[in-house]
């Protein structure tokens, strides 16, 4: 039945009906939610339906099923190149590169990222923060991804704290993932069927390799690492300029 469904699901992606090929494989995955190519399949149809966050969350759950899927990689890479994370597009498209070497599609998209990455270095400008710039320690709230856990951010010059108010959650049970500018948090909450999920595009790019988390035992505690030093008008990606630090400037 799952297959058939999947079948399905494939007519209607050639058909160019991509909602009908997105709800068709998520049927055929509640069949059978171990199949890495239904997750890696319904990745292709929320990229075309630009469901960015969801096809790259369907792309790692296709490679936690199997890492030797190649196609799953190229899902998570095309996503993340769309999402403007290039370096994230890349490592992933370099790992299905390396499990399939004569597929070309994966040097012409790293080659790509390669690009988009040189023109980012050459135009991001790193402002100096004066001494005298003080943390933002404003606590603005903002809604919870799924009404089960509440969350918050404040934030400093040259990071953002997010919290989210989980209690007496195992560590195990909690996975994040950090990208350019965008934060994948999934919590298995014990005795609940279905798992947390926070996934907002950041307002700005973070440094993914700085970023941290700790669970305690009232809340999860994530410090995301600013690329800029600027101050974000929101956590989440938003058409609202960033605003720089004022130097101090004597009069």
């Amino acid at each position: 039945m799952a297959k058939e469904l999947a079948a399905k699901a494939k007519e209607a992606f050639v058909d160019d009906d991509f909602d009908e090929a997105v709800d068709l494989y998520s049927k055929a995955i509640d069949l059978d939610p171990n199949c890495a190519e239904f997750f890696a399949d319904r990745a292709q149809a929320n990229v075309k339906l630009e469901n960015l966050i969801e096809a790259v969350e369907d792309a790692n759950k296709a490679i936690e099923l199997d890492p030797l899927l190649t196609k799953a990689y190229l899902r998570k890479g095309t996503a993340c190149m769309k999402l403007e994370e290039y370096q994230t597009a890349k490592n992933a498209l370099e790992k299905g590169a390396s499990i399939a070497p004569s597929e070309s599609k994966f040097k012409k998209l790293i080659d790509e990222c390669d690009l988009r990455i040189s023109e980012e270095e050459k135009i991001l400008v790193q402002p100096v923060a004066s001494p005298s710039v003080k943390a933002d320690l404003t606590h603005v709230s903002s809604a919870p991804a799924k009404p089960k856990f509440r969350h918050d951010y404040y934030q400093k010059p040259e990071e953002v704290v997010v919290t989210i108010f989980a209690k007496g959650i195992p560590k195990q049970n909690v996975n994040i993932d950090f990208g350019e500018q965008v934060l994948s948090v999934v919590i298995d909450v014990p005795g609940e069927e279905e798992a947390y999920h926070l996934q907002p595009r950041l307002f700005g790019k973070i440094v993914p390799e700085k970023c941290r988390y700790e669970v305690l035992s009232t809340k999860v505690e994530i410090r995301l690492a600013k690329a800029e030093i600027i101050t974000w008008a929101s956590l989440e990606h938003a058409k609202v300029p960033a605003v720089l630090p004022k130097p101090n400037v004597l009069s």
